[in-house]
């Protein structure tokens, strides 16, 4: 742990990936708090008769799930994407749309509704990890872009606490995937090397924002990083994408996301929320796109405790994005959070 008198002063650090700037002020996590509080998050069933994705309930279009038992993907029955669209382009100086299709997914990760990437084993996380890649290639034949995701937690505006991920394919390449592939294209060209890449065997060899320090991959809070807990998951080497994983390193991977996971959850002793997601290259190799690495993104907002929030307003919408605490001490947070989930070592305490 850094201790407070080593902290370094106000400060910004440059985000490659995006090409922009994050403001950090390391004494302001110590100023007093009288902002919104959460409430917690309740205690949820094993299984939910009212939720829509339950095995052997009911959706919301009137299907009934089936009685699945490990990972269940489904057409989204309220999709942000259609594969038809009636849209048309128009384009002028200052006024310009097209027409936009794809297909949204979801991934059910377990059919007990109280389980979590934190909770399961690793055995059914291997389940998951599998299916984004037998997703990811399967829907990039067609589509130009797929994007795994999950929204965990009413406060990331999840509508079902089940858990569950998404994938929505598409025709386009979205805002902050073309500002990705630009800004590693670009370092590529100068350096011969993947930008992420050499970010991770920079990190590795400094130790002070490493989380989790694998054989195949490296979770470490981002110099950059714009959220207090945010993480970024890493490949040890060349890989654009999951349909270049081996069998090893998707192993590796699934018990590296649950060490992660259960390092959020008990941070705090709650249910962590996050927005997390994968940038990868889906389908066949492409030629020309060596300079791109497969990675995961985890924005996770709490900031002091399981009810206290980072906020993304003002300066941040207006100007620039700010963090409180480092990089270096959220990482060394993590890192002590690490070992079984805090719920597992309770009821080992009840018994």
């Amino acid at each position: 742990m850094i201790p407070d008198d080593a902290e370094p002063g106000v400060h910004r650090r440059f985000d490659p990936l995006q090409g922009e700037w994050i403001l950090v002020s390391p004494h302001r996590d110590r100023r007093p708090w009288q902002g919104q509080v959460d409430a917690p998050a309740p205690a949820l069933p094993e299984h939910d008769p009212a939720c829509h994705l339950c095995p052997g309930n009911l959706r919301a279009n009137g299907t009934r799930n089936p009685d699945y038992q490990g990972v269940y993907t489904f057409d989204n029955d309220f999709p942000a994407l259609l594969e038809t669209t009636s849209a048309e382009p128009t384009a002028s100086a200052l006024f310009r749309s097209e027409p936009t299709r794809g297909r949204c997914r979801v991934l059910c990760y377990a059919p007990e509704h109280d389980q979590s990437l934190a909770r399961l084993p690793d055995a059914a996380l291997a389940e998951v990890v599998a299916a984004w890649q037998r997703e990811t290639v399967d829907l990039g034949h067609d589509w130009r872009w797929v994007q795994c995701f999950e929204n965990r937690g009413a406060s990331m505006g999840c509508s079902s606490a089940h858990p569950h991920g998404q994938i929505w394919a598409l025709d386009a390449l979205p805002t902050l995937v073309r500002r990705e592939f630009e800004q590693q294209r670009s370092y590529w060209d100068s350096h011969g090397t993947p930008l992420l890449l050499a970010v991770a065997e920079a990190e590795a060899a400094a130790g002070t924002r490493v989380v989790i320090d694998d054989r195949d991959w490296l979770v470490v809070v981002p110099f950059w990083a714009r959220w207090p807990f945010e993480t970024l998951i890493l490949p040890r080497r060349s890989c654009p994408g999951f349909a270049w994983l081996g069998e090893d390193e998707s192993v590796s991977l699934a018990a590296v996301l649950g060490e992660l996971f259960r390092a959020y959850d008990n941070l705090f002793h709650c249910a962590f929320p996050y927005s997390f997601g994968w940038h990868g290259l889906p389908g066949p190799a492409q030629a020309g796109t060596a300079f791109w690495q497969l990675h995961g993104h985890c924005y996770p907002p709490l900031l002091r405790s399981a009810s206290i929030r980072k906020f993304m307003v003002g300066f941040e919408m207006l100007a620039e994005s700010q963090r409180d605490i480092t990089p270096e001490i959220a990482a060394a947070r993590l890192r002590m959070a690490r070992g079984p989930h805090w719920q597992q070592r309770t009821e080992e305490v009840a018994r």
